[in-house]
């Protein structure tokens, strides 16, 4: 367990956040930001990567869990490690590059320690003329490099956690396992790869503004209004100029933002878990009736059968929020990342996923979503980051000391701890109030 150095808050936690609202100093204060990165993304599961970005043996991939460099790496006997970055002689990175093979064993560029792959040391030159005596050895854990203290693997999901004690990862995800379940359901084999490459952006704002944008309900038909109307317009023009009145699908992922009005998404719904998780429901209907669909489904029928099938289809979830730092959409096969840098610095890792066993032109359809709407190069995603940036300058500022959760608050429905929208009110800003209901409980542990 990493030894805390707990800052001084000149007020406790508790006063920071109510029922309703927030202190603007939970974004902008470097203080809280260095007590959540100890008792938050330090101490809970954090996403580390999924096993088909290392699978072979000496395979790894470098990740931020929290403020540490860690290494996921694929081990001789199948299993995998996720290490800290860190030679334990001098204290240089082992890893330098993001990705690579690192062979039977890494080997620290600066003093040619050696290591297997689950950290154990293997040889220092001169170990015996240069050490002897010492209580540097291999017998000294000390001259291991560091392993996580835990790491689970969840349906090719890796996930590790620096805190040695705390509940399992079926425990932590609670029904938000449901992220990873009902993406690879989705598969005719039953599982997803990852598609090598992904998309990182660095936003200018507090790690909290993006969580919280995630399952606003409210702000796609306003922030994104421009985009989804001129889209809508050139769809419908296409459409006259078809036989059939159709515009490629492309073009309604982009027009749903307009189309999809304010009044559409209250009929939504979140659920809202305990340790900060909460869903979206409402699939955005992208699922046309077209032959490449029709293709997907008789694979899958004759894959697990008529009705498993149509339960599997029939999940209604359009977005998924693994608190502290995953943002899952699974019918599209994509998730996004949170590793905070600062109090205004957040990199966000856009990850895209290959249904495996599913026709090429299924990959290809949410192929199209990732590129066209998670993409930085959007303007949807554009339009976020410009909001992200100025609510962190608005924050930071001297014009108001809260922030507002009210809308619907009240109207809320609670029971056995999870607490759900009420109906028509899938706008509500209950899912912020959970996230910081949960900060509170990490922040106070």
């Amino acid at each position: 367990m990493l030894q805390e150095r707990v800052p001084d808050l000149s007020r406790s936690v508790t006063s920071l956040v109510e029922p309703d609202r927030v202190r603007r100093e939970v974004y902008t204060d470097p203080d809280i930001f260095e007590l959540e990165m100890q008792r938050i993304h330090e101490r809970v599961w954090i996403y580390c990567g999924h096993l088909t970005q290392i699978p072979k043996a000496g395979d790894y991939y470098t990740v931020q869990v929290g403020r540490q460099p860690m290494i996921m790496v694929r081990k001789s006997d199948g299993g995998v490690a996720v290490l800290h970055n860190r030679c334990p002689h001098r204290g240089n990175m082992i890893c330098g590059d993001l990705k690579g093979n690192t062979g039977e064993f890494f080997r620290c560029s600066y003093h040619a320690w050696t290591f297997h792959h689950d950290g154990k040391l293997k040889n220092i030159p001169m170990m015996e003329s240069g050490y002897q005596g010492t209580r540097f050895g291999k017998g000294n854990p000390d001259c291991n490099v560091k392993p996580a203290a835990r790491v689970e693997v969840y349906r090719g999901f890796v996930f590790a956690s620096l805190a040695k004690d705390g509940p399992s990862l079926k425990e932590f995800l609670g029904p938000a396992i449901v992220a990873f379940d009902d993406m690879c359901d989705r598969a005719p084999e039953g599982e997803v790869e990852i598609v090598p490459n992904c998309f990182r952006v660095i936003q200018r704002s507090n790690w909290k503004i993006f969580m919280e944008n995630q399952l606003d309900a409210l702000h796609p038909s306003v922030t994104h209004q421009s985009t989804g109307r001129a889209a809508h317009e050139v769809e419908k023009q296409i459409a006259k100029k078809t036989r059939k009145g159709e515009a490629p699908l492309s073009y309604h992922m982009l027009s749903a933002f307009a189309t999809v009005t304010i009044d559409k998404w209250d009929g939504f719904q979140t659920i809202n878990y305990p340790h900060g998780h909460s869903i979206l429901t409402g699939y955005m209907g992208l699922r046309p009736q077209d032959p490449d669909t029709l293709a997907y489904d008789k694979i899958m029928i004759k894959k697990y059968g008529k009705k498993r099938f149509e339960e599997i289809i029939g999940v209604n979830i359009h977005h998924v929020l693994v608190y502290p730092g995953l943002s899952v959409q699974s019918p599209l096969q994509q998730l996004r990342a949170v590793r905070p840098l600062g109090v205004d610095r957040t990199l966000t890792e856009i990850w895209h996923f290959r249904l495996k066993g599913a026709p090429e032109a299924i990959y290809r359809r949410s192929l199209a979503y990732y590129n066209l709407v998670n993409s930085p190069a959007t303007l949807i995603n554009a339009d976020d980051l410009e909001n992200f940036w100025k609510c962190h300058q608005g924050l930071a500022s001297e014009g108001g000391d809260w922030v507002s959760f009210h809308r619907h608050y009240g109207r809320d429905l609670e029971k056995n701890g999870v607490v759900e929208s009420a109906p028509n009110m899938g706008t509500s800003e209950a899912p912020m109030r959970n996230q910081m209901k949960a900060w509170v409980q990490y922040l106070q542990d």
